[in-house]
């Protein structure tokens, strides 16, 4: 790996090449490594990775996806520039309003909180779908 594409590289994945892992890293993503609390607002012109939770009242804005590691409660937007190819990834979706391009949606009102599976929201036939998030292997098991 020659040096300048070792000083791009970020993110190091333990026991493998690194090259294996090139097509999933991108230079436009943003890592929040905290809680967002009530009144703050993370804008991002790419992806946004959240170490921690999203509270209600937080907002989260970003040009490609978004991914919270931890509880999303508070208000996201991803694809705001009109990429309908973006998704919302958390450990638990339950936001005041979740938003991907032009496509708006809330959370119901009287949901019972039991999932304890990370989440993915995204459009699908035109319609903002959620569904369980399953990792490459777990793909690889079921079928």
């Amino acid at each position: 790996m020659s040096q300048s594409k070792q000083e791009k590289s970020l993110v190091k994945f333990p026991g493998t090449g690194a090259d294996d892992f090139e097509q999933y890293t991108d230079e436009n993503t943003v890592l929040i490594q905290r809680t967002l609390r009530s009144g703050q607002t993370i804008r991002y012109n790419g992806n946004v990775v959240i170490l921690g939770d999203v509270n209600p009242g937080a907002e989260v804005v970003a040009a490609g996806n978004c991914i919270v590691m931890g509880v999303l409660r508070g208000v996201v937007h991803a694809g705001a520039s009109g990429n309908e190819d973006a998704a919302v990834i958390a450990f638990r979706l339950r936001p005041t309003q979740l938003r991907i391009a032009n496509h708006i949606t809330r959370a119901p009102e009287d949901e019972n909180d039991t999932t304890f599976f990370p989440e993915i929201a995204k459009i699908k036939d035109g319609v903002v779908t959620i569904e369980m998030f399953s990792t490459f292997n777990d793909r690889q098991i079921r079928n």
